[in-house]
């Protein structure tokens, strides 16, 4: 599961940075869409790339004919480069790998949650801190949780760093739950 996660996100990290330079990051992110569309609303497409009866060449034939009006060639380029490798399968991924990435021309949605409400030269060093490790334009967006019962939780996509004293406390227990009284 990491290992496919891992693909995804080169795959799609090299098809944004082709297509970013030669098309644009708004066309490309818009021809994304659009396939994945195409893709979704035709679920017979998914099976024909994925049919090992056909040749490589025909399938790159149907993507011509297909993936045309409108759409860059570079995404052409990427669903052959997909079909090349026997990645096909990954394209749906890659398309939202990217939506939630760039969504917001760059911009990563990060959900700061915390117990009590911060100062605000507290929540601008994690910023600071976060936009140097994740080396992304981060959006923050702040939420009060009482659950927490103190410290702060950070979001960012599928990633939490958890620095909440629930989650000290919940580790505690376990380790304690593990050590064996004689």
């Amino acid at each position: 599961m990491i290992k496919d996660k891992v693909v995804v996100a080169r795959y799609a990290e090299a098809f944004f940075s082709f297509a970013r330079a030669d098309c644009g990051p708004d066309k490309a992110l818009a021809d994304l869409a659009i396939v994945k569309n195409i893709i979704r609303d035709n679920p017979g497409f998914s099976g024909l790339m994925d049919n090992p009866e056909i040749s490589y060449n025909e399938k790159c034939a149907i993507v011509d004919r297909v993936i045309r009006d409108g759409i860059a060639g570079e995404m052409r380029d990427f669903l052959k480069l997909l079909l090349e490798k026997k990645r096909f399968d990954i394209f749906l991924d890659v398309a939202e790998y990217l939506r939630v990435k760039y969504a917001h021309q760059g911009q990563v949605d990060v959900l700061l949650r915390t117990a009590f409400p911060l100062e605000l030269d507290l929540i601008k060093s994690i910023e600071a801190a976060l936009k140097k490790k994740f080396k992304q334009d981060l959006r923050f967006y702040i939420d009060l949780d009482g659950s927490l019962l103190g410290g702060v939780q950070v979001v960012i996509g599928n990633t939490i760093i958890d620095g909440s004293v629930r989650k000290r406390l919940e580790e505690l227990r376990d380790k304690l739950t593990t050590i064996k009284m004689d």
